[in-house]
């Protein structure tokens, strides 16, 4: 059987009525590709990985973790490119497994990022009292707060364009910064040559033995979050079958380059043992490896600018934060998930509702953690520590379903427009490791003489959260698990320009 469609090889940049705009370019999905995974973790939290683990261990938990996202990445390209929308693996979950899977992952990944926005406020005001230490903490946060919603209203290109030169900021610091640890680490800057000493300090380079490592291996996989945001961002590009695997095909190039020579060089150039790199919070950017590393390397108001930097990290990932929520609130509402208010768009296809109601959440937690003590904020923060983990398994889940379903239908794979290698180990091997890390969240309360209930509480609180929303609504709805000669591959959404069985 044969049907034709439209060919989606011609962009399309005007949405009809009720949809969403495809105004994203190559370029927008490239960076948004980069700069998804440099944030905080990368410029503050890979000191401390090295002081626990030292450079081998926190080395070999990056690795472990890029690939795992690598092979998640392609997943989710394989996915994105054959069936581009910004309701991304929610509604791949509501296709292919369960629609109770779809809108438990849907919800959770809303709040995920709704709650994101509100760590981001916080974080942006600490990182203005650096340079302004006696100013009030809401105006900052009310102005990035504002900057935020204005670059997300005025349309998707207002995201688009604001997070290529955020992107390109955190791209080209992490460039700068390997090129002089490079040339520091042969002698070339900053005195004479450090080689490879620092790798064998005390018990260098595995500092810690595997529990240490296995710690690390949680943190770095909280580092990698944001990478599927290509997945959502997919919904809106001008031109998918090409735009999406481009951006893909960089992931693993990404992570070798920003993450592990990254880490490599502070691992060369700072002692694992050096006090330096374990600090309190994102307001000691003076503690930051790379702060340490461009001071090491003679460079003025190397503080200033790495707080300037992470600033712009802090930024982006709460304005990805309030465009990823959004979208992933109005594919809710078009699905019948949400209320349908927040399925509708203005004239510029922003779905204006669903960013207020992501803005307005955003604050209020942003105000739970200024007001009284801040409980109520750090529960809502450990709420949603692992709906990030749980994403990439649904991710994993429905690749794998996807695959089979095609296969099961009669389809060929090679008319795929985008195909992940290395299926089924790709998504099996995802699934794995991301089960590992949620369930080894904080395996330490455990391993005493008694079980820590408060910090199981504290830490595994977002996965009964997630078994409730998919419960209820299964229980609901009465939804089953879809027969793979059921599963509806093929939608109005889908890429290819013909359908053939």
């Amino acid at each position: 059987m044969q049907i034709t469609t439209e060919n989606s090889s011609q962009p399309r940049e005007q949405a009809s009525a009720g949809q969403l705009r495809r105004g994203l370019k190559a370029r927008h999905l490239t960076m948004i590709s980069l700069g998804g995974s440099i944030g905080t973790g990368l410029f503050l939290a890979s000191g401390s990985a090295i002081h626990d683990a030292g450079p081998g261990g926190a080395l070999t938990a990056y690795i472990a973790i890029g690939i795992m996202v690598y092979f998640l990445m392609t997943s989710l390209g394989e996915l994105a490119t054959f069936m581009p929308i910004s309701g991304s693996f929610s509604t791949y979950a509501s296709r292919f497994v369960d629609p109770a899977l779809g809108f438990a992952l849907g919800w959770n990944y809303w709040y995920n990022w709704a709650i994101t926005i509100a760590a981001e406020l916080s974080a942006g005001t600490l990182l203005m009292k650096f340079w302004f230490p006696d100013s009030p903490s809401l105006l900052w946060s009310a102005l990035f707060l504002l900057l935020m919603f204005g670059l997300n209203y005025l349309s998707v290109k207002g995201y688009g364009e604001s997070e290529y030169w955020f992107a390109l900021i955190k791209v080209t610091t992490v460039i700068i910064f390997i090129v002089i640890g490079l040339l520091m680490i042969i002698g070339i800057m900053g005195g004479e040559a450090i080689g490879f000493k620092n790798f064998t300090v005390d018990d260098a380079p595995f500092h810690g033995g595997f529990m240490a490592m296995l710690g690390i291996f949680m943190a770095a996989g909280f580092s990698f979050q944001g990478t599927e945001l290509l997945g959502v961002a997919a919904g809106e590009s001008d031109n998918p079958r090409e735009n999406v695997p481009k951006a893909i095909r960089q992931v693993f190039w990404r992570i070798l380059l920003f993450y592990v020579l990254a880490i490599l060089v502070i691992g060369l150039l700072i002692p694992y043992n050096n006090e330096n790199l374990v600090h309190d919070g994102i307001e000691d950017i003076a503690m930051s490896p790379f702060t340490i590393v461009f001071e090491k390397a003679g460079l003025a108001f190397a503080a200033s600018v790495m707080n300037a930097v992470i600033l712009t990290a802090v930024l982006s990932a709460g304005n990805s934060g309030m465009y990823a929520s959004t979208r992933i609130l109005w594919a809710l509402a078009k699905e019948g998930k949400a209320p349908k208010l927040f399925a509708k768009v203005n004239r510029r296809g922003v779905p204006v509702y669903s960013l207020l109601l992501t803005s307005f959440v955003g604050a209020a937690a942003f105000l739970a953690s200024v007001f009284g003590d801040g409980v109520v904020y750090t529960w809502l923060l450990n709420a949603s520590g692992m709906s990030g983990f749980i994403a990439w398994i649904g991710i994993a889940i429905s690749h794998y379903r996807f695959r089979k379903a095609y296969l099961a239908q009669g389809y060929d794979v090679n008319k795929l427009p985008y195909r992940a290698k290395w299926f089924p180990f790709g998504p099996i091997f995802a699934f794995v490791l991301c089960l590992i890390v949620i369930l080894g969240q904080n395996y330490s309360a455990f391993t005493g003489e008694t079980i820590d209930w408060n910090g199981v509480l504290v830490s595994y609180i977002g996965l009964p959260l997630f078994i409730v929303l998919w419960l209820s609504y299964k229980f609901a709805k009465n939804t089953k698990v879809i027969p793979l000669k059921e599963c509806q591959i093929y939608g109005d959404e889908t890429l290819p320009s013909s359908r053939q069985m």
